[in-house]
Order: structure tokens, then sequence, then C-alpha cells
């Protein structure tokens, strides 16, 4: 046997060590990002919620808007509809 022959095992399984190593590696940057994106989408969650619940109450403030202007419209087309006065004098 060769001395390189008596290396290649020992090689292989350093090459395998370090794969192991950097695959694992890997795993902890992985989950770095996913924690990013994560708090990433709880501050998404956040605003759209946010956002519903100003449309919510802007919903509330236009149908209380429609409520009085029907409340109001009967009353304009009474005045529209009556005889016109006459001036006095």
């Amino acid at each position: 046997m060769t001395p390189t022959t008596n290396y290649l095992p020992t090689a292989r399984k350093l090459g395998m060590a370090v794969a192991v190593a950097l695959s694992l590696g890997a795993c902890a940057t992985y989950d770095d990002e996913f924690a990013g994106i994560n708090s990433r989408l709880d501050q998404l969650d956040t605003r759209v919620q946010n956002a519903a619940q100003s449309a919510e109450s802007a919903n509330q403030s236009a149908q209380q808007a429609n409520r009085r202007l029907d409340q109001i419209e009967g009353r304009v087309q009474q005045l529209e509809s009556s005889p016109r006065r006459v001036p006095r004098g």
C-alpha cells in the first residue's frame, strides 16, 4: 500500500465531518432567517389588524352618516314639494 492509500479513508472521514459541520451551521443560519421572517410576519399581521380596525371604524362612520342623510331626505323632499310662499311686501 502506498502512503496515499493509507490517508484516503482518513480524508474521507474528515471530508464527511466537515460536510456535517457545515450543514449544521447552515441550520443555525436558517433558524436566524426564519426568526427574522417570523418577526416581519408578526409586524405585518399587526399592521393588517390595525388597518382592519380603521376600516371598520370608517365603515361605521359612513353608515351613521348615511342614516343621518336618510333622516333629512324626507324633510328636504317635503320642503321641495311644498307650494312656494309669496313674499310679503
